[in-house]
């Protein structure tokens, strides 16, 4: 049975999945916003929202969950100036804006991108 078995398979194998999600996730911090399809848009998000969330308070062991989550400390080190910027905010880092299907295979695409902290 499938029950509490909510997120999306993408046609891959686990360790591919995770290792896609973390490169998604990993070029989101690193470009700030990117274009991608729908359903991957909106299973990175909740991931990268509570990566933000831990790197407001970047503890040893934030910050070693935050590396674990993205695979490098580099990546650690852009989620807590990306959190830093994003201080005042209580959440909602994150936007996804819907665009029209993509030309080859009629996928829906989305851009992700970040909120400004000032809004």
């Amino acid at each position: 049975m499938r029950h509490g078995n909510v997120n999306r398979k993408f046609g891959r194998e686990r360790g591919q999945r995770k290792a896609l999600l973390k490169s998604l996730a990993r070029n989101l911090m690193v470009k700030g916003r990117m274009q991608t399809t729908e359903a991957k848009a909106k299973e990175i998000r909740p991931m990268v929202e509570k990566l933000i969330t831990r790197g407001k308070n970047p503890t040893l062991a934030n910050r070693r969950v935050i590396v674990s989550a993205l695979g490098d400390a580099k990546s650690a080190q852009l989620v807590i100036t990306m959190a830093e910027t994003h201080k005042a905010r209580a959440g909602g880092y994150l936007r996804i804006v819907k665009m029209g299907p993509r030309k080859g295979d009629a996928a829906p695409m989305a851009i992700i991108e970040f909120v400004n902290s000032k809004e």
